[in-house]
């Protein structure tokens, strides 16, 4: 018999003190964070442990959660075309909405121009020794990206090097062999199922307990940031974050909203639902934060474990529409700063080099520098160093890539569902209905 996990309960928000809910404290860490960072830069820059602690932290959970949602939720219903038919509605939907993100950042920097200027009109871009060593190092990286490796990388080079490596596509691959390894032994595999659920419980309550961590890890990443790059850096490239910001805005609000008006839900009532998620997310400028409490919200919401299971983790890698709108962006931003001119060609060009490279950067560290890099060298002409231009807004750019890609995903997982006839208009509706202490806390 199937071992059932009772979901935590949540106490309810009325009771417990504003001080104590914890998207208060992350939104009063990061005020805390900028202003300590800006006031006292090195007071800032020490708090950089802070934050890499905290994200060390949650990304030590990452795999083992991912490898037991997906073993359970694919294992426990058995049906493999049930799994094939989720999978290819999946990508199509990764693929179109992506392609949809890409066009758009496309557009609106074309409209902008937002690095107009940058370099006098006649002159040559000349970069700093600082960003020329930028541009090497992430050049460099960017030279594994191709198709091959990017195949060959999904394959850990042991069983627990998956888990060892923290690469989520690793773990993905690892999970569905096993899954599919359990089905197949039919009742003997009944228990080991049943203890991967307990298991991953387990990692869920640990999860909530790193997680309470989050305003320390906020304080941290965001007095550093300041600190390292002061709020001058904003200055200069301001138009560029404006424009990225409101591309994104365009794209959540349009796009996402549009699909999800289709699909008979509403946009903001979701983003209500999942808004101590968003507060985390950008306190911590990564969406793998949020990942576990993401899965639990759309299984509470009345997705299937299988779909979840499938949809989420794979959406990862392959559905990063803040990191597609940032990649066009960015590389026809490069292009106007170094006076450098693009045919339509070659812009349709850097379209599709950027759908393929968007994906082959999952897992990898500083993946939106090094996705970028490839870009760059795909279309002959803008300068690879001009990468450092964007190394001291990297950070503040970055909260924005990992709310659209979170939210993306989140808006696939239910679509994937609605697809597969799992949940209903009216159950939605019901589901995303404020509830006090729908939070985690």
């Amino acid at each position: 018999m199937e071992a059932v996990v009772e979901p935590i309960r949540k106490p309810d928000i009325r009771r417990i003190p504003w001080y104590r809910v914890l998207y208060v404290q992350v939104i009063i860490a990061v005020v805390l964070g900028v202003a300590i960072g800006h006031f006292t830069p090195w007071l800032g820059k020490s708090l950089k442990p802070l934050g890499d602690g905290f994200i060390k932290l949650i990304k030590m959970m990452i795999a083992p959660i991912v490898f037991c949602t997906v073993v359970h939720g694919i294992a426990s219903v058995g049906d493999l075309r049930k799994l094939g038919r989720i999978g290819i509605k999946s990508l199509i939907y990764f693929e179109v909405v992506s392609t949809l993100a890409l066009i758009l950042g496309l557009i609106v920097v074309n409209v902008l121009r937002p690095g107009d200027g940058i370099t006098p009109p006649g002159e040559t871009y000349h970069a700093s020794e600082e960003e020329l060593d930028a541009g090497k190092k992430y050049a460099e990286k960017a030279k594994s990206l191709s198709e091959v490796e990017f195949v060959l990388n999904i394959i850990p080079s042991s069983f627990l090097g998956a888990f060892v490596s923290g690469e989520l596509l690793q773990v993905l691959f690892v999970a569905i062999l096993v899954a599919f390894a359990l089905s197949s032994m039919g009742e003997r595999g009944r228990p080991i199922l049943g203890a991967i659920e307990q298991i991953g419980g387990m990692f869920f309550v640990v999860m909530g307990m790193v997680v309470k961590l989050a305003p320390i890890g906020a304080l941290g990443a965001m007095g550093y940031t300041v600190g390292a790059h002061g709020l001058g850096a904003l200055v200069r490239l301001a138009w560029l974050m404006a424009g990225f910001y409101l591309t994104s805005g365009l794209f959540i609000v349009f796009v996402l909203g549009g699909i999800a008006a289709f699909c008979g839900f509403s946009l903001f009532r979701f983003l209500a639902y999942i808004k101590d998620e968003l507060l985390l997310v950008l306190g911590t400028s990564s969406s793998e934060t949020a990942l576990p409490r993401l899965i639990e919200k759309m299984e509470r919401l009345g997705c299937a474990k299988s779909t979840v299971g499938l949809v989420v983790p794979t959406g990862y890698s392959f559905n990063l529409d803040g990191t597609n709108i940032y990649m066009t962006m960015a590389a026809v931003f490069l292009a106007q700063a170094t006076n450098t001119q693009l045919s339509l060609g070659q812009q349709v060009s850097l379209l599709l080099v950027a759908m393929l490279t968007s994906k082959g950067a999952s897992g990898v560290t500083g993946a939106g520098f090094v996705t970028l890099a490839a870009t760059l060298q795909a279309v002959p002409g803008i300068p690879i160093e001009s990468l450092g231009l964007l190394l001291g807004i990297d950070r503040f750019m970055s909260e924005c890539r990992a709310l659209t890609n979170f939210i993306g995903n989140g808006i696939a997982t239910i679509v994937v569902s609605r697809w597969e006839g799992e949940i209903t208009a009216q159950q939605l509706k019901k589901g995303l209905d404020p509830i006090p202490g729908n939070g985690f806390n």
